[in-house]
């Protein structure tokens, strides 16, 4: 946020706009969350910052950014610093040519869901009290400047957790890990029966609890999916801890999680820009579509880790310390005509 602008609208100030000038009192939110009231064109602000206006634009269209026309008022200086401050990452190499639209497609991506989450929850906040207008002003300028400092905070401690895992890996995009898909079962079906805020509710208390579990076992979450959970883990082992642990609590019906049911695979991962990719990642989602409720389901490269022993020919089965497989029929699923998994369970 820049450090000299507008100050802070007060209840007071938001006050003296009657309801049906709401616009005006959010315009003085917008200012002081931008630094000053959008008075530049996007003409102008490409010519300012030195940047062609086609590479702007493309830039803008990337981020998720509105439409603005030519002859419109809607960027401040903080936008020209932005666009130049990207130009000269780009002339530096560090955002180069291949990158650039995964890059900042990713960036606007995820501050465009984190953007609406905050909002949401704000208005919900403020929906609460008597005047909602000037309750949303003050949390908007009480709230985000902390919850600001607190995601660069959150950014700095991954991007510190990225460059040791970078370490260990050589800088190689391939590496070997485990990945897991973790899904709800039902969940169609029951959500059917849950009105909006119950389902808002549910996935929220499945997302929380999935991700608790999986940071605590020495995993890392790379996404969730509606229903459904990704994660890798660099030893097999712990990606398979983490799935026995989210099914077994999905079994016990004194435990408000949801039934679950997970596929693993072990193999080669393309990592990039915070997504994982390649045939273990299909592999796993694969295995997931095969497994019974409250079960899991690994491929030959988990079992190759964990069995730790031969199949027994007369049974098909295998045993470790931890760990019991039983061999599964092959399967034809979408891309992988004879899949062989093994489901896993504790010893």
């Amino acid at each position: 946020m820049p450090a000299s602008g507008p100050r802070a609208p007060t209840a007071a100030d938001l006050a003296d706009h009657p309801t049906s000038d709401l616009a005006a009192a959010l315009g003085e939110v917008e200012a002081f969350l931008l630094g000053e009231a959008p008075h530049l064109t996007r003409v102008e602000v490409a010519e300012k910052a030195g940047v062609d206006l086609d590479v702007a634009m493309q830039l803008w269209r990337l981020l998720g950014f509105p439409h603005a026309a030519d002859d419109e008022p809607a960027f401040t200086e903080s936008d020209v610093a932005a666009l130049r401050m990207t130009d000269e990452l780009m002339q530096m190499g560090v955002i180069d040519e291949e990158s650039q639209a995964a890059l900042v497609r990713t960036w606007g991506r995820s501050f465009a869901r984190l953007a609406e989450w905050q909002t949401d929850l704000l208005t919900g906040i403020a929906v609460e009290g008597e005047d909602p207008e000037v309750r949303m002003a003050e949390l908007a300028t009480g709230v985000l400047p902390r919850v600001e400092a607190l995601q660069s905070y959150i950014w700095r401690r991954h991007l510190a957790s990225a460059a040791n895992r970078l370490v260990d890996t050589g800088g190689d995009t391939e590496v070997t890990m485990a990945v897991g898909f973790v899904d709800i079962v039902g969940y169609t079906t029951h959500s059917k029966s849950l009105d909006e805020r119950e389902l808002v509710s549910w996935i929220e208390h499945f997302e929380q609890e999935a991700t608790g579990t999986v940071v605590d076992l020495g995993g890392r979450v790379i996404k969730t999916i509606g229903d459904e959970i990704l994660y890798v883990a660099d030893d097999p082992l712990d990606a398979v801890e983490i799935a026995l642990t989210l099914t077994a609590r999905g079994a016990d019906e004194d435990d408000a999680f949801p039934d679950v049911r997970a596929g693993i695979a072990h193999g080669g991962v393309v990592s990039r820009l915070g997504d994982v990719f390649g045939p273990t990642v299909n592999i796993a989602s694969r295995l997931t579509s095969v497994a019974r409720p409250g079960t899991v389901v690994v491929d030959r490269g988990v079992y190759a880790a964990l069995a730790g022993q031969e199949e027994d020919p007369e049974t098909n089965d295998a045993e470790s310390a931890s760990y019991r497989f039983k061999r599964m029929r092959r399967a034809s699923v979408k891309g992988y005509s004879r899949l062989q998994p093994w489901r896993v369970r504790r010893a």
